[in-house]
């Protein structure tokens, strides 16, 4: 059964950069589309970016384009989301959800969430 775990979360001042990791075990990422999601305080979840099966990427937000980079390390099973240009409003719980091969299965009906990290961008 797959399993995703997210790691890297931590408080950050605006203007900086950090790299949320996502480890994927029960699974690989040559099946699996893993999509990173933000909740921000007192608000729903909201996707940000997604990596396919095959490694097409798909932005889920205007709002983090051009600073947010997803990309996977198919050998370490691992899918990142490099964040630069930190902003205030970047933060939240990050969670990764995996689904069945595509960034539209992983929007609509993923199959497992991971338990998110905490990101925290503040002056």
């Amino acid at each position: 059964q797959v399993q995703v775990a997210e790691s890297g979360g931590m408080l950050v001042q605006p203007g900086g950069s950090l790299r949320l990791s996502c480890e994927v075990s029960g699974g690989t990422l040559g099946v699996y589309a893993i999509g990173w999601f933000r909740q921000a305080p007192g608000k729903g979840r909201k996707g940000v970016s997604c990596i396919s099966s095959s490694g097409f990427i798909t932005d889920l937000e205007d709002s983090s384009k051009g600073r947010f980079t997803i990309s996977r390390d198919k050998a370490a099973n691992t899918v990142f989301l490099q964040m630069d240009s930190l902003r205030i409003e970047d933060t939240g719980i990050y969670h990764c959800a995996a689904g069945a091969l595509s960034c539209e299965v992983v929007t609509k009906k993923p199959r497992v969430w991971g338990q998110g990290t905490k990101v925290t961008v503040s002056a």
